[in-house]
């Protein structure tokens, strides 16, 4: 039982009061930190100066020089200290109940996404899991941080929250780990990885596609063209966490052995 419902809060050590089956404290729920510097305004990349945005376009230079198949993308916050902690708890260590909570916080960079008012009812698409990986991990995180994020829409915009298309897009190939991986091996490496299952709920839509990380951008750019080819009008981004060298977090994590995030099987 101890295994299962630990008495001691694993992000800060303190103990878990009444709200314990979130299996993290009430404080650190509330101290996740959002990025609100500047960023590059395609893929969302935090910049670590503002003179970054002097740049024309004022994009990362992995954008200008290959203009990814995403429309735009967005992350809540960077993945170090708790988030990146709290992803790792909810991946790995069976924080499920806790991926909803999570999920809720990508309601705050929801309205930065670019253009999403260009298009009604825009559909959210969590980034599917191999039927391998989600047997193995008895869930698909992605999922639970949709939920979250409808939720929370929901609790602020009543009956326009989008709807979650899980259904239309599935991952046919189970690729060996991003890991060590340049960004175009990572590229190759997906390359028909993801399939559309009903065209025609797709073509003239606006999609929304959410994960837990998002590192180089292959993991939803294959996921972007796999809509688009089957006739999507618009593919957006919104992850949890961003990965970045600019940012990296030097603390050992249990189930992390990057200090960056760059060698993980993450988008």
């Amino acid at each position: 039982m101890a295994v299962a419902f630990p008495a001691d809060c694993p992000l800060c050590g303190g103990e878990l009061s009444s709200d314990g089956w979130l299996r993290i404290c009430p404080t650190c729920c509330a101290s996740f930190e959002a990025w609100r510097g500047p960023l590059c305004t395609r893929c969302g990349l935090p910049f670590p100066s503002p003179r970054a945005l002097d740049s024309t376009p004022p994009e990362c230079g992995a954008c200008r020089q290959d203009e990814p198949a995403f429309d735009g993308a967005r992350s809540f916050g960077l993945y170090t200290g708790k988030v990146r902690q709290a992803v790792l708890l909810l991946k790995y260590a069976g924080g499920e109940r806790l991926g909803a909570r999570l999920g809720e916080l990508l309601a705050l960079p929801w309205d930065s996404l670019p253009r999403l008012g260009e298009f009604d009812s825009p559909l959210i698409v969590p980034v599917p899991l191999h039927r391998s990986r989600r047997r193995e991990r008895g869930f698909n995180q992605s999922d639970l941080l949709a939920a979250g994020l409808v939720r929370a829409l929901r609790r602020q915009n009543g009956a326009k929250a989008p709807q979650v298309a899980k259904a239309c897009l599935r991952r046919r190939l189970a690729t060996p780990p991003q890991t060590g991986l340049s960004v175009a091996a990572r590229r190759e490496n997906l390359r028909g990885a993801f399939e559309v299952l009903k065209p025609q709920a797709v073509r003239g839509r606006a999609f929304v596609l959410t994960d837990d990380v998002m590192t180089t951008g292959a993991t939803l750019a294959a996921c972007a063209q796999a809509l688009k080819r089957a006739g999507a009008a618009q593919v957006l981004g919104l992850t949890l966490a961003r990965a970045t060298p600019l940012f990296p977090d030097l603390t050992p994590v249990d189930g992390d052995n990057t200090v960056d995030g760059l060698n993980r099987d993450s988008a």
